[in-house]
């Protein structure tokens, strides 16, 4: 049978989700070892899409073929009594024989974190992106709203297919005021290689005011990798959701 499962994961000590060669620790790499752990003879898992070195997940979505002969319950205690700390399903149903995660998926949401603060906080730096200065919540806005609707986002990404489809669709990009802290939530049916955190090294210096809300617009227009402000760190980042 097909297993569909969600997964959270804390990148921070990963080289990404995707498996590597032999020596480099991937979330990929860990799901995997546990499913042969428990009686599992496939070759490679589907997922919904690959996150950075670093990256965090609270909803990555996973699928596999198992002959398992219990419930998806006991699939779940299975895995994680084998899996590394920093990594946890959190449930599993059977599907149809076709899903395929990353094909049959509608959107993704990311949510990316800044806090504030003259001095970083060692709890926090872990999970966000560390700013001194005060970011302007106005700016902010106006630069988002501009992301929304259907663009050519070649400035800030590159097509993960190695091919040369850079346009998607946004349909959120909202900040969230949280006291000390800013969280960008930003959805589209699909995100280019990089993209989310291309978007926030410019939208934070827009924040800051180094960054002018139209030349981010112009940046936008522009579909030129090259003009691309310095990437946010990964340790903000974290896939929410992936929706179908």
């Amino acid at each position: 049978m097909r297993y569909r499962a969600s997964v959270e994961y804390d990148g921070t000590g990963f080289e990404g989700f995707q498996r590597q060669a032999r020596g480099h620790r991937t979330v990929q790499g860990e799901l995997e070892a546990a499913l042969v752990k428990i009686g599992w003879r496939g070759t490679s898992l589907l997922a919904a899409g690959r996150t950075d070195s670093g990256v965090h997940a609270r909803g990555q979505v996973i699928a596999f073929d198992h002959d398992w002969r219990h419930s998806p319950e006991a699939l779940i205690r299975a895995l994680n009594s084998y899996l590394p700390t920093e990594i946890s399903l959190r449930e599993a149903a059977v599907v149809e024989a076709g899903f395929h995660p990353r094909y049959h998926a509608r959107g993704r949401r990311y949510v990316y974190t800044v806090y504030q603060g003259p001095q970083r906080a060692a709890l926090r730096d872990r999970y966000a992106w560390h700013v001194v200065e005060p970011l302007n919540g106005v700016a902010l806005a106006e630069a988002s709203a501009a992301l929304i609707g259907q663009h050519d986002f070649a400035t800030f990404g590159t097509d993960p297919d190695e091919g040369e489809n850079t346009v998607r669709t946004v349909q959120v990009a909202e900040w969230l005021d949280e006291a000390d802290a800013w969280r960008f939530v930003i959805q589209a049916d699909a995100f280019l290689f990089r993209m989310v955190r291309s978007i926030m090294g410019a939208l934070v210096r827009v924040g800051s005011g180094a960054l002018e809300v139209d030349r981010f617009r112009a940046l936008l227009e522009a579909r030129d990798r090259s003009q691309c402000p310095p990437l946010a760190p990964a340790r903000g980042l974290c896939l929410e959701e992936v929706l179908y």
